[in-house]
C-alpha cells in the first residue's frame, strides 16, 4: 500500500512543538479554489487578534501563475475573507478562512462561482432555499489505487461494502471518523457518513444549509478531508468515475427544497421545479462538473444506479433517475427532492445557483442569465 514519504515522520515529535503556547498570537490559514475550479489551495498568516467575524481578516492576495490563474507577468491575484471556522488541526484560536479569488483587476476569477452564487441565493432569500449534498469519494494510496484493494487485483464484487463493517468490508474507516470529528469541531454542518458501494469508497453528507452555506460549508469539508489524508499518507480523490468497468461512480447528490415545498402541498412546487428542469437538462450537465459535462459522461451511464447522461428523468424512489422524489416525500405531499447528476468533483456554488436559476428564478435555454 503506497503511502506519502511525509506520513512516516514522527507525529509525537510534531506534538512536542504544536503543545507549546502561542501567545496571543494567532494563525489563520486561508483557503481557496485554483483555476482546475475542484483544487484546493491555502496559506497561513499570523494575526495579533482573534477574528470574530469576516470583517476582521484582512484581504491577502498570491502568486496566480502558480495556480493556474494568471500569466506569470502580471500574477497578482487577491484573496477576499468570505466564510471563517475553528481549525481542527492547530486547534482554538485558530482559524480557517475561506477565501474568494478577485483578479488583478479586481473582477472574479474565472474559477470564483461564489460571487455569482450569492447574488442569486440573495434574490430568493425569502423562499429560503435549504440544500444537502451527498459527498462521494474515494481513498487512494499515493500511487492513484484504490486503498485496501490487492496490488495486482481487484476486491470481490460489489454487495457487501455499501454502510459495512468489518476489515474485509470497510476500508479505511479511521479517516472517515477523523474528518467526521475535524467537521463537528470546525463548525461544518456536517449531518452524516457511510461506506459506499464500492470499497474504499465513502460518503459524507452536509446539511441542510440555507443559500450560499452550502457550498461553504461544503468547499471547507473537502478541504477537512484531503488534510486528514494527508495526514494519514493517502488520497481522497472526488473523481466522478475512479475505476472503469463494472464499479459505480462517486456523485454528489444534492437535495433541494424551498418553504413552499416544505409546506403542506408542496409537492406541487417540487413538481413545477421538475417540469421547469427537464426542459433544461444540457445546461444542467455543463453547471454539474468542472469540465462541462465531460467528467460526468464516464458517470452518468444508465448503469451503477445513475440515469443516462443525454436523458433527464424522474421518478419516486427511483435511483435510476435525474431526479428522484423520496417515497416519504410523495407520500407527504411535501418536503424535498434529490438531483442525482451533479458529479462528485462539481462545484456546490454552481450547482445551488443552477438548481434556483431554473426552479425560482425560471430561467430558460442554455447559458444562465446576468444578473
Amino acid at each position: 500500500m503506497a503511502t506519502s514519504a511525509s506520513a512516516t515522520l514522527s507525529k509525537a515529535v510534531k506534538q512536542q512543538y504544536m503543545d507549546l503556547p502561542q501567545g496571543d498570537k494567532v494563525q489563520a490559514m486561508y483557503i481557496w479554489i485554483d483555476g482546475t475550479g475542484e483544487g484546493l489551495r491555502c496559506k497561513t498568516r499570523t494575526l495579533d487578534y482573534e477574528p470574530k467575524s469576516i470583517e476582521d481578516l484582512p484581504e491577502w492576495n498570491f502568486d496566480g501563475s502558480s495556480t493556474y490563474q494568471a500569466e506569470g507577468s502580471n500574477s497578482d491575484m487577491y484573496l477576499i475573507p468570505a466564510a471563517m471556522f475553528r481549525d481542527p488541526f492547530r486547534k482554538d484560536p485558530n482559524k480557517l478562512v475561506l477565501c474568494e479569488v478577485l483578479k488583478y483587476n479586481g473582477k472574479p476569477a474565472e474559477t470564483n462561482l461564489r460571487i455569482t452564487c450569492k447574488k442569486v441565493m440573495e434574490m430568493v432569500k425569502d423562499q429560503h432555499p435549504w440544500f444537502g449534498m451527498e459527498q462521494e469519494y474515494t481513498i487512494l494510496g499515493t500511487d492513484g489505487h484504490p486503498f485496501g484493494w490487492p496490488s495486482n487485483g481487484f476486491p470481490g464484487p460489489q454487495g457487501p461494502y455499501y454502510c459495512g463493517v468489518g476489515a474485509d468490508k470497510a476500508y479505511g474507516r479511521d479517516i472517515v471518523e477523523a474528518h467526521y470529528r475535524a467537521c463537528l469541531y470546525a463548525g461544518v454542518q456536517i449531518c452524516g457518513t457511510n461506506a459506499e458501494v464500492m470499497p474504499a469508497q465513502w460518503e459524507f453528507q452536509v446539511g441542510p444549509c440555507e443559500g450560499i452555506n452550502m457550498g461553504d460549508h461544503l468547499w471547507v469539508a473537502r478541504f477537512l478531508l484531503h488534510r486528514v489524508c494527508e495526514d494519514f499518507g493517502v488520497v481522497a480523490s472526488f473523481d466522478p468515475k475512479p475505476i472503469p468497468g463494472n464499479w459505480n461512480g462517486a456523485g454528489c447528490h444534492t437535495n433541494f427544497s424551498t418553504k413552499e415545498m416544505r409546506e403542506d402541498g408542496g409537492l406541487k412546487a417540487i413538481e413545477d421545479s421538475i417540469e421547469k428542469l427537464g426542459k433544461r437538462h444540457r445546461y444542467h450537465i455543463r453547471a454539474y462538473d468542472p469540465k462541462g459535462g465531460l467528467d460526468n459522461a464516464r458517470r452518468l451511464t444508465g448503469h451503477h444506479e445513475t440515469s443516462n447522461i443525454n436523458e433527464f428523468s424522474a421518478g419516486v424512489a427511483n435511483r435510476g433517475a435525474s431526479i428522484r422524489i423520496p417515497r416519504s416525500v410523495g407520500q407527504e405531499k411535501k418536503g424535498y427532492f434529490e438531483d442525482r447528476r451533479p458529479s462528485a468533483n462539481c462545484d456546490p456554488y454552481g450547482v445551488t445557483q443552477a438548481l434556483v436559476r431554473t426552479c425560482l428564478l425560471s430561467e430558460e435555454g442554455d447559458e444562465p442569465a446576468d444578473y
